[in-house]
């Protein structure tokens, strides 16, 4: 086969093979009475199934508690899943030898909710974003100011040379974001993982933050996963939306199908209780859900949406865990509703 033909051919299975696959993902956290007597698990995650390609972004929506961060810190490696399978570039994270789990660490990106927490404030911008390529064994100083300089003009901190003695106390929070951005993409990852990288700012700077995660999406071909509870955000930078209740997911479709038609009633009461910036619509409140998120300690059987759902079938959602099943054929929601047999 001629060189061109097989380099197409390569390509071809790039883009058709996943990045990142995730497999039934269960990861429980044991819970000890006294230091001595389990007491029980918090089932953070609880069978969580998905596929990330390259240059695809996801993002992951749902309340506070449903498991968001716990699924970004598993796929990173820094939680142990307790069952179920993560493969990246079809490697299994967990055959990964300590010394391997490092390598595929350099080839994720992580951007922290918190931008004010994530900087160390003994280190100025030049050893903050030195000190990931020392870890990494990249030892040629001119090639790590070279990156330094390169990932500086990407996040559009610049005058270089005035930004890089500064101290993170020294920056406004949105250029601190635009650090922890540059640090996460220092070692130019394949995969980058972003926990509601703009909930800590004002909202003029929430726009400038998405455009540049986009540009950078586009120049480098990143995956992304982000994660935010804001559904006003995610209609201008992924591909697909997954909505989260409850360490699982309960719908996945593409950005426009969710937005457009939500299934899930835990999804339509996610879009009831986004803000409406048209004065005239806040003038009767919302029908949103009464009641809270349910413990993922002791979870109710069946949907774990049922305690708060209107239009609970009773005898089956609080009885049965409903299937992942698909609609239109471009959405997939885990709800007894969309059961034709149950019809």
């Amino acid at each position: 086969m001629p060189n061109s033909a097989l380099q197409l051919q390569e390509e071809v299975v790039e883009q058709v093979e996943p990045i990142l696959r995730v497999v039934d993902l269960h990861t429980w956290f044991e819970i000890r009475r006294m230091g001595f007597f389990k007491a029980g698990d918090v089932r953070a995650l609880d069978g969580v199934s998905f596929e990330l390609y390259k240059g695809e972004t996801v993002s992951i929506v749902g309340e506070s508690g449903c498991g968001k961060s716990t699924l970004a810190k598993t796929i990173l490696g820094l939680h142990r899943p307790t069952k179920g399978e993560l493969y990246f570039q079809d490697s299994n994270l967990s055959d990964l030898s300590k010394g391997e789990l490092k390598q595929y660490r350099a080839k994720v990106g992580y951007i922290q909710q918190d931008p004010y927490g994530a900087l160390p404030p003994f280190m100025n911008v030049s050893r903050i974003l030195e000190e990931p390529m020392k870890i990494n064994g990249i030892t040629d100083r001119a090639e790590r100011q070279q990156r330094i300089k390169r990932v500086l003009e990407e996040v559009k901190l610049s005058p270089i040379e005035d930004f890089l003695p500064k101290f993170p106390h020294m920056l406004s929070g949105g250029q601190q974001q635009r650090l922890v951005i540059a640090r996460a993409m220092i070692l130019e990852p394949s995969l980058l993982i972003a926990d509601e990288p703009v909930s800590m700012l004002d909202a003029s700077v929430r726009v400038e933050i998405l455009q540049l995660l986009q540009k950078l999406q586009e120049t480098h071909n990143l995956a992304i996963i982000y994660i935010t509870h804001d559904l006003s955000t995610v209609r201008y930078f992924s591909e697909r939306i997954f909505a989260m209740y409850g360490a699982k997911i309960v719908e996945k479709a593409s950005t426009e199908a969710l937005l457009n038609n939500p299934l899930h009633p835990y999804t339509k009461a996610l879009f009831e209780a986004t803000s409406d910036p048209d004065a005239e619509n806040l003038k009767t409140f919302k029908q949103v859900p009464a009641g809270e998120p349910p413990s993922l300690l002791n979870p109710p059987s069946g949907c774990r949406f049922h305690p708060r759902c209107s239009q609970m079938i009773k005898g089956l959602c609080n009885v049965s865990e409903p299937p992942e099943i698909q609609v239109n054929g471009e959405q997939n929601v885990a709800c007894w509703l969309y059961d034709e047999k149950q019809r």
